[in-house]
């Protein structure tokens, strides 16, 4: 059917539209209230931006969903941009949620702890969120406040290292009158309520165990210190309450734009955090300043529900609210302060995205990734990079690695690691990559995949994406043979990229090249080295069962049927059986309760 075909045809319901281009690649995701119009308004609209007329353009066919009202095709429509990553819509990628500190009142000798959720009881008291540095603020109240430090003790009513090292006041034995454990819990609070009074605590036992050199304790609270002041936003806005505002604010250039969102609780700034979107192909205003909200919020009512500031209004500012309020279970509060003290905090925010955006600029590489976008013909600029190789030894401890290159530095903590049942490098390679595909729908896709290997692994890229209609560029780099060998050496090695067009052997000095090999190189050394950890639990588990009696032979024809010792946890004693004999069968599920 062609596009105008389909456009004839569609009807007046609510759901979600998604345009094609003549190679049958994603171009855009939309939603719409009434289809039928929505879809016209862009063929019949000559006053449309560059941004969508360039779309139009290469649009060649389209697809829809119907759904049951406008509000299901806001959700829809966010969780396939998500999933899809289409080129013309704008990918918000922090997925993360962000934790809270709580301490349950009911409890005689109450403790803190971290939460992402609500918890159900009404006597919790929530403090957050934190954007960074929350498990180093309860670390450091548990330092320097005299509170039940773990579970533990208060069941077994025993007495434990921490009260013998005068952290616990050690009411599990002792009798604590409930006054003097409150003055703790008070203590504590003030601590976590006042951030600067707990980097000075902090700042004085640094200089404490500098002092005893005692260096390692020094550094270790150094850091902690910095990660902990890190999201802090300075601000002289004194609002002599106890006022929660999440503010979010965007600032933009011709390349970059930015996100910023800032918590205030109790009238203080206690944490803010920020994410960089690449222009690509410009934006629309409605669609960030939406999907932000919606993203930011998810789907579980947060433990604390503050009004939104915004500087100025939205399109889909009646939808979002409606959402909002139905996820809050409350009317969500969303304001555009002209004047006063909330109308500061806006300036505030607007003033740190802008020093964002100038630090970035400096700082991320824009040129050299301008360079290996125009070289690859790439469809973004490639702001966040996944990285893929494997690593087994004879078909055991079969592993894969994805790591992270992010705004020009590896984020170490989206790294994933991933267990393999494949014996053969390709299928290796394919399961590594499915396993990510399936993961999309909670942790968003990148702009640019890089594969350790050559065209073979690139074409199955791109088929597995293909069959599941993500959008991402793909490019692959295989190493120099140097008498049969593969030859690491950056800055000499003639390394080959494959792109899906092309095929380039550029100089070994030339920074395009390096800057693969580093990715290559990083993703190698962390499948590396969590092969050698995962062979040596095997080792350990088949040392194991060969003092139980199985033999080598045995435990490797588990191996090649089962695929991994956890599985036997779960496996029958008949099926075991299937394998070896009842005995042995018998044996191995002593051991694998």
């Amino acid at each position: 059917m062609t596009l105008t075909e389909t456009i004839k045809q569609l009807p007046s319901y609510a759901g979600i539209y998604q345009y094609f281009d003549k190679n049958g690649h994603l171009l855009y995701i939309g939603k719409a209230k009434n289809l039928k119009n929505r879809v016209k308004s862009y063929f019949s609209n000559s006053n449309l931006s560059l941004r969508i007329t360039k779309m139009i353009e290469q649009t060649i066919s389209m697809n829809y969903i119907v759904v049951n009202s406008e509000h299901d095709a806001l959700i829809l429509e966010n969780s396939l941009i998500k999933q899809l990553n289409p080129k013309y819509n704008i990918l918000l990628r922090d997925d993360k949620t962000y934790p809270y500190i709580y301490i349950d009142n009911s409890q005689q000798y109450p403790r803190f702890e971290i939460t992402r959720k609500i918890i159900k009881n009404k006597n919790i008291t929530y403090f957050g969120p934190y954007s960074i540095g929350s498990r180093d603020i309860l670390n450091s109240i548990y330092e320097i406040c005299k509170l039940v430090q773990k579970k533990g003790p208060l069941k077994s009513k025993k007495l434990c290292l921490y009260h013998q090292i005068d952290r616990c006041l050690g009411p599990c034995e002792l009798m604590v009158l409930n006054n003097r454990y409150t003055q703790e819990i008070n203590l504590a609070t003030s601590l976590i309520k006042n951030k600067k009074l707990l980097l000075n605590k902090l700042n004085k036992k640094m200089e404490f165990y500098a002092q005893e050199m005692r260096f390692e304790e020094a550094a270790e609270i150094r850091d902690r210190l910095e990660r902990i002041g890190k999201s802090e936003i300075k601000s002289e806005i004194d609002f002599a309450s106890n006022e929660d505002y999440d503010i979010f604010i965007m600032s933009h250039d011709e390349k970059r734009l930015v996100v910023l969102k800032i918590f205030m609780r109790n009238g203080k700034i206690i944490s803010s955090n920020h994410n960089f979107i690449n222009l690509n192909e410009g934006f629309d205003k409605n669609e960030v300043i939406s999907r932000t909200l919606i993203e930011f919020y998810g789907n579980d009512r947060p433990p604390i529900v503050a009004p939104i500031l915004l500087e100025e209004t939205f399109k889909d500012i009646n939808l979002v609210k409606s959402h909002l309020s139905k996820l809050f279970n409350k009317k969500a509060q969303i304001l555009f302060p002209k004047i006063g003290k909330k109308k500061q905090l806006i300036n505030l925010a607007l003033l740190n995205a802008k020093e964002l955006l100038q630090r970035d600029n400096k700082t991320t590489n824009i040129k050299l990734l301008t360079e290996i976008k125009e070289l690859c013909t790439l469809q973004r600029l490639p702001s966040r990079v996944e990285c893929f190789d494997n690593s087994h030894m004879a078909g055991h401890a079969t592993v894969g690695a994805m790591i992270v290159y992010e705004d020009g530095v590896y984020a170490k903590s989206s790294y994933r690691l991933y267990h393999l049942d494949a014996k053969d490098e390709y299928s290796q390679m394919r399961e590594t990559l499915t396993k990510r595909v399936q993961s999309f729908a909670k942790n968003p896709p990148p702009d640019l995949w890089v594969l350790d290997g050559g065209a073979t692994l690139l074409k199955l890229a791109c088929d597995i994406l293909d069959s599941c209609g993500v959008n991402i560029d793909v490019i692959a780099i295989s190493k120099e043979k140097i008498d049969a060998k593969a030859h690491r050496a950056k800055g000499r090695a003639n390394d080959t990229l494959y792109t899906k067009d092309e095929t380039f052997k550029l100089k070994p000095s030339d920074k395009r090249l390096q800057w693969s090999q580093n990715l290559r190189d990083e993703a190698h050394r962390c499948a590396i080295a969590f092969h050698k950890k995962t062979k040596l639990k095997l080792d350990n588990e088949s040392k194991l069962l060969t003092l139980k009696g199985i033999s080598q032979a045995k435990v490797k024809k588990l191996l090649n049927h089962f695929g991994t010792f956890e599985i036997l946890k779960t496996t029958s004693i008949e099926d075991i059986s299937i394998i070896l004999n009842a005995k042995d069968a018998k044996i191995i599920k002593k051991i694998y309760k």
